[in-house]
């Protein structure tokens, strides 16, 4: 049941509708689970059989000689609510740095707010709004300044809140459980979780390495066009939004030991995948490195890195929905999913996981 699906290139046409599915309201996890590990894991078995599993089952589930890479980016407290020069309200949303100050930020009420427009968030921290910025749809560049020249990304962190995903309608009680337990980046910098990650506990970590299955660490800085359905007719037509990543040497060189010894890499996430697949050198390796990627991965494009996946359920005519088909297969998926839907399981960001593999090279 599951590989790469071999139907067409990297330019075939993709209906989106091929990519649809209903998802009731109610399937959406509204709150994390008491304990991170206790979600359910759907395992997609190399043969093509289902098994019904849990998170803290995951070290069965791999390999001694496995490398697990996991992305370590942190959520910003993005959200900046603010006051008009002539009163009212405003709501700054930062997407991700732009350099000299200046923020790609979603702004409310976008009309009141023209170019050249002042709001104040704290006495110490305002913001100029500016022009649209290429690249992110519907945003705007605004230069975000502290009295007396102080940290911005600071300022922003003491200002802001953690934003939550658009579906989901319940305030966290504790801002932590949208951050994974190895998130480091100083300052936050993504606008969004890598939410398979949010599964793991140092205690599942710990399991994993007594297993004899590496860790390492890439980043990636989501953005929100994470959450940005498909809407062309063709698939294969839809843009993702850039986005910044980084993999180290010490990552690179974790794939290259990974393959030496013939384990598998396993990505945790669709946001890991991305970044592999950007620094893919050939032969399974990868090239360290940083810079900004606008990989799309669907049916057709060949993956050259990642042996399985770890990832939450996703949203209808999502392009995460079209990466998981590019590594199960673009028929293999559906039945996936109306397992998970027929079978209780929770969906998108708080909701439970599965764990699939592709076919052949190259870690096979």
């Amino acid at each position: 049941m599951t590989g790469a699906s071999s139907l067409g290139g990297p330019g075939a046409r993709l209906p989106t509708t091929e990519f649809d599915y209903e998802l009731p309201p109610e399937r959406i996890a509204q709150q994390p689970l008491a304990e991170r590990d206790a979600a359910r894991l759907l395992h997609l078995v190399p043969d093509g059989r289902l098994e019904d599993r849990r998170v803290t089952e995951l070290p069965e589930l791999l390999q001694a000689g496995d490398l697990l890479v996991r992305n370590d980016t942190r959520v910003r407290a993005a959200r900046l609510r603010a006051r008009r020069a002539g009163g009212g309200g405003a709501e700054l949303l930062v997407l991700t740095a732009l350099g000299e100050g200046r923020y790609a930020c979603l702004v409310r009420p976008a009309r009141r707010l023209p170019a050249g427009a002042v709001v104040e968030i704290r006495p110490d921290l305002t913001a100029t709004i500016g022009a649209p910025v290429p690249g992110h749809p519907g945003a705007r560049a605004v230069r975000l300044e502290c009295a007396g020249g102080g940290d911005v990304d600071a300022a922003i962190e003491r200002a802001g809140s953690v934003p939550l995903p658009p579906y989901i309608h319940t305030q966290l009680a504790d801002p932590e459980r949208y951050q994974t337990v190895y998130s480091r980046h100083a300052p936050a910098v993504s606008a969004a979780a890598p939410t398979a990650g949010l599964h793991f506990t140092e205690a599942l970590l710990g399991r994993l390495e007594e297993r004899g299955v590496a860790l390492t660490t890439v980043r990636l800085e989501v953005g929100l066009g994470t959450f940005t359905p498909i809407r062309a007719a063709d698939a294969a037509a839809h843009t993702v939004h850039e986005e910044r990543y980084e993999l180290p040497r010490s990552a690179a060189q974790a794939v290259a030991a990974t393959r030496a010894r013939g384990g598998r890499v396993i990505a945790v996430g669709t946001t890991t995948v991305r970044v592999l697949e950007t620094r893919a050198a050939g032969g399974g390796q990868v090239e360290p490195g940083c810079g900004t990627t606008r990989l799309y991965l669907r049916p057709g494009v060949e993956l050259r890195v990642v042996d399985g996946l770890l990832t939450n359920f996703h949203q209808p005519r999502s392009s995460l929905l079209l990466l998981v088909a590019a590594v199960v297969g673009r028929e293999c998926w559906r039945p996936v999913y109306d397992h998970a839907l027929g079978h209780g399981y929770r969906f998108l960001s708080f909701g439970d996981c599965m764990l699939c593999w592709r076919a052949g090279p190259p870690g096979s």
